[in-house]
């Protein structure tokens, strides 16, 4: 815990145009293609909930990734796929209960060997099967840099010593609830304390700590933390989570560092919902319609920091 006082005593930095002018993104290269902006693997979703990864999917391209693939139960692998032309669908062994099976580990694992960046939880269900998938994926996948989000945040948490293995190249995106279950904590404690327990998960699991809330506080092991104040209450809707985590694997594929990635994914997010907060209304907007927003978002921040 001294480490964590000694982290707590530190400024924090806030996320905005002049963080971000000082840690800009990769410049797309006018001779590159498709390639150069690597490939994301998003792998979640159960018969129930397939629309998790159709938004965490689309959010990664319109984040700038070259190559989507999403691994998914094998019986919505057709709407998916007419959902996202632009993806490869793959389908995945199914549990019982409708959910991706522990079984699916080996095809998970081999799929994420030829990904820049994998996106793991959105949709998912089923304790076991998510503790066994989840475990497989942070024992023998290394290179990529791996975002874990929603059903998956609680396996990891359990799993430090795999956690930690992974040098910083880990992202976790809990809100204040699953924060909570993480580090079996009072949601209360996680809300009046949300920087501190932030930079403790983060020590905890050796991994990058976005926790989302009015105020969404990035943490890490090897970085001052940052937080983004100005997002507004419409981004507490369904799927907004989905959409955030694919932004933040869809910038970490072109080569983004992680922790500039959860940032500026933080930023994109919340300026997203703003713009259609003043479009719309604060409240009523849909996770959907904070995809076409980020790309315009992202090309004004990038002419506002070049």
């Amino acid at each position: 815990m001294a480490k964590q006082s000694k982290m707590g005593a530190a400024k924090i930095k806030k996320i905005n145009f002049s963080w971000l002018s000082h840690h800009p993104l990769p410049r797309p290269d006018a001779a590159g293609d498709k390639d150069t902006r690597g490939v994301v693997l998003v792998v979640g979703g159960a018969v129930e909930l397939p629309g998790a990864v159709l938004l965490a999917g689309i959010a990664a391209l319109r984040a700038g990734a070259g190559k989507l693939q999403i691994a998914t139960c094998r019986d919505v692998v057709p709407q998916i796929g007419t959902a996202v032309p632009e993806a490869l669908v793959a389908g995945l062994p199914q549990s019982p209960s409708g959910g991706i099976a522990a079984a699916a580990a080996k095809n998970v694992v081999k799929r994420a060997h030829g990904a820049d960046a994998v996106l793991l939880g959105p949709g998912m269900v089923g304790e076991e099967e998510v503790r066994a998938l989840v475990g497989q994926v942070l024992k023998d996948v290394m290179d990529p840099v791996i975002v874990l989000d929603a059903a998956a945040l609680e396996a990891a948490a359990k799993m430090p010593e795999l956690t930690r293995a992974h040098g910083g190249r880990l992202i976790v995106t809990p809100h204040a609830g699953e924060m909570a279950s993480m580090l079996s904590l009072d949601k209360d404690v996680v809300t009046q304390r949300p920087r501190e327990i932030a930079e403790q998960a983060a020590h905890n699991l050796g991994a990058i700590v976005v926790l989302k809330g009015s105020v969404t506080y990035i943490a890490s092991p090897d970085h001052p933390t940052c937080c983004y104040t100005a997002g507004d209450v419409g981004l507490a809707t369904s799927g907004s989570g989905d959409t955030l985590a694919g932004v933040i694997a869809g910038l970490a594929a072109r080569g983004t560092d992680p922790f500039t990635a959860a940032c500026w994914g933080v930023f994109l997010h919340g300026e997203a919902g703003n713009a259609l907060a003043k479009e719309i209304g604060r409240i009523g907007f849909l996770a959907r319609e904070l995809l076409d927003e980020i790309p315009r978002v992202m090309q004004r921040a990038m002419e506002k920091t070049t």
